[in-house]
């Protein structure tokens, strides 16, 4: 029976000997013994102690793998109690870590824990094809921010640089839907915020004959169009009316600008939907009253995801061969 840490310390106390990590992290990806990562192959022989691999029974190249094939960790030399104990800290931080706070605490470098930490939060991304919504379904809020630093705090030139550049927007648009029966979140970076752009966001995400409520923003106005029972609240004048209103996904945006100003500080744009993506699952899996989820609830799903889920620094960089 494999044990389930319930807390920081015991995760770092299980997690120290490296048999735990293996024996955790095989019973997460492996329910019914070990699969071949390469061919898919459930021929595989007995999990070999001394070498901590296990071996192929089909030929071809890379039969030996261990349970690091094929997941985020793969060809990392750092330990996997340290990874562990980086998901850990990560799924369960309210407003995130920072690369410098988790180097200090884990005793590596500044470099290794930002791309250790890019790499987690692609584990952490679960984006789904279900649309959200539907004529039995809660009403659904929809709402898009800003992310990008202050221009009135900037100096002259460079926020005059920032705007004369090509495509350097100070800040960039991200889209957000809240389903309040579900109460659950989906947020994503979006290219602009013009009404086509919006719009084929919501009829790929929501359902037809779905309610929905938004701002006075005009790329909303061709909703009802389009098969939606759409209401609107004009922030000019009113932030509620009823049950009309989006308190719920604005609620999420401070969430993450806390996280993004507090934490992480400066953001550029190239990485910015994988910060989103870390912030939605934390919320998405947030302990409620009809759902109370704990830490090591959390830290369980986010394992269960590291497979087939790959990020070399060169693509992380931007230096990835075309």
């Amino acid at each position: 029976m494999v044990k389930e840490p319930k807390s920081l310390q015991d995760a770092i106390i299980y997690f120290s000997n490296q048999d735990n990590c293996i024996e955790y992290l095989a019973s997460r990806r492996w329910t019914d013994g070990a699969i071949c990562p390469i061919c898919g192959s459930d021929k595989v022989s007995a999990f070999n102690a001394k070498r901590r691999t296990w071996k192929c029974g089909s030929h071809h190249q890379r039969r030996e793998f261990s349970v690091k094939v094929g997941t985020i960790f793969e060809d990392s030399p750092i330990g996997l109690d340290k990874w562990l104990t980086a998901i850990w800290l990560v799924v369960n931080c309210k407003n995130g870590i920072s690369s410098y706070e988790l180097a200090r605490d884990l005793k590596i470098t500044q470099k290794s824990a930002w791309f250790l930490l890019h790499r987690i939060r692609l584990a952490m991304a679960n984006g789904s094809l279900e649309k959200i919504g539907g004529n039995g379904g809660g009403p659904i809020e929809i709402d898009e921010t800003f992310i990008g630093p202050n221009p009135q705090k900037m100096h002259r030139d460079r926020r005059e640089a920032r705007y004369k550049a090509i495509c350097a927007r100070p800040n960039q648009p991200v889209m957000g839907m809240l389903d309040r029966e579900l109460r659950q979140v989906r947020a994503k970076v979006v290219p602009n915020v013009r009404r086509d752009t919006l719009q084929n966001e919501i009829l790929t995400q929501i359902e037809k004959g779905s309610t929905v409520y938004t701002d006075s923003a005009p790329a909303y106005d061709l909703l009802k169009a389009q098969d939606y029972i759409h209401e609107q609240v004009n922030h000019v004048k009113e932030y509620v009316r009823g049950e009309v209103h989006t308190q719920g996904i604005e609620n999420f945006w401070s969430l993450l600008k806390r996280g993004l100003k507090g934490t992480y500080v400066a953001v550029e744009p190239f990485h910015l939907d994988r910060y989103v993506g870390e912030q939605v699952f934390r919320f998405n899996n947030r302990a409620t009253k009809d759902n109370p989820l704990t830490d090591s609830d959390r830290f369980a799903l986010a394992v269960s995801q590291i497979t087939g889920k790959r990020l070399t620094f060169a693509e992380l960089t931007g230096k990835a061969p075309n």
